[in-house]
């Protein structure tokens, strides 16, 4: 961990580097506002609630898959056994379905396939085996219900969908009362954002964009999950994500996202929102900049975060690679944050969640292997990524938990969670996919590192205001600054990350649980808090250097 001062020096250069006249740049953080607003002015928001740790807590999860929206090769079961190819979408399964067995029986098949998804043993593994703090549900908007389904190609099944909203709300229910989150994803959209069989037809278009007509449906779809989020309430949504793989370059997809953001914003503010990058992520971390400004003058947003997926199995240039060169193209993912973050003040709030990722490689790939033992070779793939989305993003989430071919292989979370033992047994039997080691404390642990931090607590806060004030006062001798700022944001920032960190042991997230959680999705968080202060001025940026060095404090005395 790099010192504050090494922190304070890089501030300096990234301020040198993002404006032409640096000194213009100091000056103006130098001079104290004399406005009618009180330039001391700092609210002290409320203890984080058990909704703010399941919405901003580090992710560590799977996606639950081929339930509401099928999925021929993840779910066969639920197509007639003579399907094509062509036929592997929700549509088509669904159309077979009625035309062999009625509506009233699909119905009931469909039913029993929503309820069956997720079971008390499944809990049980979630929870205890692979520390799963949520799962990402994907959905379509026929999952909605009839309402929804007119003037689709899914109105002639309509009915089939009739209770498909309330079992995703009974899940979301048993999620929360064991301390999972869940990540509401509406994967299939009118029309489709992408050409995928995922999008819920098998049409190989992507006629959501351009499309009045689809986009007002999906509109309206997003807004009804938004107002059953707040009014239910849905207690333990992470989030919503409003749209599932866009197209790349999709024309008109950031107009529309402009649209549901508004829309979302006039009825739950609080509700974090999760779009797809459309695979360009760079694209995607200057748009979402400017919606978590900090600016005063920006309209007010739902907190807004990038979804993006990464899979070395589909293209030619993945297909080339052999299995070592994959595992070692891992760490370079997500290096468009790099400079973007860490300053919200400065540049706004960025934050990425890696919604689907696997351990699977293409057989050219393997072809590749040069004698590597695939088990291993597997393992080092997994680890890699859990290593790299823990290090770099806010959360992650496997693709996928459910399938009929359990345990699922390099597909499953299930198998590439489990430590691989069978002989011959790979050099060290531990899984590919592997949590944060935070969340395998057990609570008398995490009481034990809490109680270790507040003691040295005052210390530590009087360490972090000298080295900050020092280094000013040496920087910037006989200037004024709003230092104070600095030291309420330690304050807040510490105090915070013992509340997400002992959430669970103090059973604020319902059942007593194991695991500390820490702010994994730090930037929007950040972005939160600095909001509900009411700061105003020139030195905001003191606050948010304090907030950041306050949990990073704690961190350190509690040894996580």
């Amino acid at each position: 961990m790099r010192s504050f001062l090494h922190k304070a020096k890089d501030a300096i250069h990234e301020t040198l580097h993002d404006h032409s006249t640096p000194t213009q740049h100091t000056v103006q953080r130098q001079q104290v506002p004399m406005t009618s607003q009180d330039p001391n002015y700092c609210a002290l928001p409320s203890a984080p609630t058990s909704n703010d740790v399941f919405r901003y807590r580090y992710q560590h999860g799977t996606n639950l898959g081929s339930i509401f929206v099928l999925e021929k090769w993840l779910s066969g079961s639920m197509f007639p056994s003579n399907a094509t190819a062509q036929q592997s979408s929700e549509l088509e399964a669904v159309k077979a379905s009625v035309s062999a067995i009625g509506l009233n029986a699909t119905r009931a098949k469909w039913e029993q396939h929503w309820q069956s998804a997720i079971s008390d043993s499944d809990f049980s593994w979630l929870v205890n085996s692979a520390s799963c703090t949520s799962i990402r549900l994907p959905v379509g908007y026929f999952t909605l219900g009839p309402h929804f389904c007119k003037s689709t190609p899914f109105e002639p099944y309509a009915s089939v969908y009739t209770n498909a909203w309330s079992i995703v709300k009974s899940i979301v229910s048993s999620c929360h009362s064991h301390g999972i989150g869940v990540l509401l994803d509406l994967h299939a959209l009118p029309g489709g954002a992408n050409t995928g069989d995922h999008s819920g037809t098998n049409s190989g278009i992507a006629a959501l964009w351009g499309n009045q007509a689809n986009l007002d449906l999906a509109t309206k779809c997003l807004a009804y999950m938004a107002q059953e989020i707040r009014n239910v309430p849905l207690d333990g949504v992470i989030g919503l994500q409003i749209c599932n793989e866009a197209e790349y370059n999709a024309p008109g997809m950031y107009s529309w996202y402009d649209t549901v953001i508004a829309q979302t914003c006039s009825i739950d503010p609080s509700i974090p929102l999760y779009i797809s990058d459309s695979w360009d992520l760079s694209q995607c971390i200057s748009y979402t900049l400017g919606k978590n400004s900090s600016n005063s003058a920006a309209a007010a947003t739902n907190p807004v975060i990038i979804d993006t997926h990464y899979y070395w199995a589909f293209s030619d240039a993945n297909k080339a690679m052999s299995p070592q060169q994959i595992i070692a193209d891992v760490s370079n993912k997500m290096t468009e944050l790099d400079g973007k973050d860490g300053s919200i003040v400065d540049r706004g709030a960025v934050q990425v969640v890696v919604g689907e990722y696997s351990c699977v490689m293409d057989g050219s790939s393997w072809s590749k292997a040069g004698g590597g033992d695939r088990g291993e070779l597997v393992k080092q793939f997994g680890n890699a990524q859990s290593n790299r989305w823990q290090q770099r993003a806010g959360g992650s989430f496997f693709w996928t938990y459910k399938m009929d071919w359990m345990p699922g292989g390099d597909w499953g979370f299930v198998q590439q969670c489990t430590p691989n033992t069978t002989p011959p047994p790979p050099p060290s039997p531990s899984p590919a996919v592997y949590p944060p080691w935070n969340l395998t404390l057990s609570p008398s642990d995490v009481s034990s590192r809490v109680s270790t931090a507040q003691s040295q607590q005052d210390n530590s806060r009087v360490v972090a205001v000298q080295q900050h004030t020092d280094y000013w006062n040496q920087t910037a001798p006989g200037q004024n600054f709003g230092h104070w700022r600095f030291e309420a944001g330690w304050k807040l920032g510490f105090s915070d990350a013992i509340s997400f960190f002992s959430a669970r042991s103090n059973s604020l997230l319902g059942p007593l649980l194991a695991g500390g959680d820490k702010i994994g999705c730090l930037e929007v968080w950040i972005h939160k808090r600095l909001g509900e202060t009411g700061q105003v001025g020139d030195f905001l940026w003191e606050w948010e250097q304090g907030f950041r060095r306050g949990v990073s404090d704690f961190y350190g005395l509690a040894g996580v």
